[in-house]
């Protein structure tokens, strides 16, 4: 194993220090190098999942207000999924991938190995408080690695779950939970790691990269943006809004890649509205704070935020309020000023802001004027439209005629571009994350090309150039 560089850390942290030692220890023996280990701590997070689900989805429903429905497809059924998924094509991921040698280094072989980067710092959000701090995790089990894993605060039940849980099922010689808020973050953060992988809004992530860069330690940042839907006029306005009213109010729109903002024609609007009014009515009801399937705002803090959002701005439909869940109804907006902070801000919640233009392109040039999202989404019947859309702009991923159900395909890699984040994960594209893709020649003694060593003449280089 390759010497470790010394750690790091501010005085408060002195305690992570040993923890990231300890770690540090336990991958330089090689055990995580085994695949049997590897499978091994997947299955146990596995039995985690399934021996615990009452308590998670009631950790997940007291946090955020999550119906069970919900906590099971979008937190922990994604998870045990991921890892069925990993399980199956771990051994494909983790061989040797081999790739042409050229003639001058014949006989030879050339070929790309995975290999662990060692330990790593994964950081989750409080929207999917087990979902986005767990598929990370899943991917650096699977690509080897030691890992601490610090929860968010915020959702407080699932944190402290999580750091009862893990303990009981995992090898804690190879990971760790911290718990706590911005002074244990802080102090994680100056410790060296081999990989930071953050999940959260961009002003933290800036904070996370900006402390990685003192390691020069590699980051994956998973952040976030203003995710942009184009709704043409000629689509399936029924299917449309369905669709759209199920990947925005979803977790009460504290979704990172939940549908932002909608783009639609001038004098489509009312139909769009009405369309989209009739399906809230339809999945959540006349009254949607009293409907099970809705979900809370995380905190009365977030929930002031969203309230600001809505001064000065053409509320067409909902609003309301409830302080002590909290929650606040599912909310559309009709043409808010694009200076506004509604229009300025990741919304990350359940308000709907409505934006028309003159036409498709319009729309793209203003998507275009703003940071790269995170998703993008476009409903149209006509692909000419939909295929226009997605070559003009630019996202982390795009979905057409649906939201969110891109997530479900884990040969998508899932990740942003520009301000909406860095690096990828799901799949073999979380492995790869996770690994260091080690490139390695294997030569023999045979046929020692004479020309490639000096003295140089005239006839040799006419044979270099000709097999290079």
């Amino acid at each position: 194993m390759p010497n470790r560089p010394s750690l790091h850390a501010v005085e408060s942290s002195v305690c992570f220090v040993d923890v990231v030692h300890k770690l540090n220890d336990s991958f330089d023996t090689g055990k995580t190098q085994s695949l049997e280990w590897r499978k091994s701590q997947l299955k146990a997070l596995e039995n985690l999942l399934k021996d615990n689900q009452h308590d998670i989805l009631q950790a997940l429903k007291n946090d955020l207000g999550k119906c069970k429905t919900e906590a099971m497809v979008a937190e922990q059924g994604f998870l045990l999924s991921d890892i069925k998924h990993t399980l199956k094509h771990l051994g494909k991921w983790a061989k040797p991938r081999k790739v042409s040698t050229p003639m001058v280094a014949w006989p030879g072989k050339s070929f790309r190995k995975p290999e662990p980067l060692g330990t790593v710092l994964i950081i989750g959000a409080w929207n999917y408080p087990l979902q986005l701090l767990l598929a990370p995790y899943i991917a650096a089990i699977a690509a080897g690695n030691c890992a601490v894993l610090k929860p968010s605060e915020l959702a407080e039940e699932t944190s402290s779950l999580v750091a009862k849980l893990i303990p009981q099922y995992m090898d804690t010689s190879c990971v760790a939970v911290i718990e706590g808020g911005k002074d244990e973050a802080t102090a994680l953060l100056a410790c060296k790691w081999d990989h930071i992988f953050y999940t959260g809004g961009e002003a933290v992530g800036k904070i996370v990269m900006n402390a990685a860069a003192r390691h020069l330690t590699p980051v994956t940042l998973e952040l976030g943006g203003k995710s942009p839907c184009f709704v043409d006029k000629d689509t399936n306005l029924t299917v449309t809004a369905r669709r759209l009213v199920w990947g925005k109010w979803m977790n009460a729109g504290q979704t990172c890649i939940a549908p932002d903002y909608v783009i639609v024609e001038k004098d489509f609007e009312q139909k769009f509205i009405e369309a989209v009014k009739k399906e809230l009515k339809k999945q959540y009801g006349k009254k949607p704070l009293l409907s099970r399937d809705y979900g809370n705002i995380i905190n009365h803090r977030h929930l002031k935020r969203l309230e600001s959002y809505l001064e000065n701005v053409n509320v067409v439909y909902g609003g309301e309020l409830d302080e002590a869940r909290p929650a606040m109804a599912p909310t559309l907006v009709l043409e808010p000023s694009l200076d506004s902070p509604l229009m300025k801000e990741e919304i990350f919640g359940p308000i709907l802001p409505i934006i028309t233009v003159d036409n498709m392109d319009a729309g793209i040039k203003l998507v275009n004027s703003r940071p790269k999202p995170l998703a993008l989404y476009a409903f149209s019947d006509k692909d000419s439209v939909l295929d226009n859309i997605i070559s003009k702009t630019s996202s982390g991923s795009v979905c057409t005629n649906d939201t969110m159900l891109f997530m479900t395909n884990p040969e998508l890699p899932f990740g942003g571009v520009g301000n909406s984040g860095m690096g990828s994960y799901h799949g073999q594209a979380g492995f790869d994350t996770f690994s260091h893709i080690k490139t390695i020649m294997k030569r023999s003694f045979a046929l020692d090309v004479f020309f490639r060593y000096a003295p140089f003449s005239k006839f040799k280089l006419s044979l270099l150039k000709k097999f290079l």
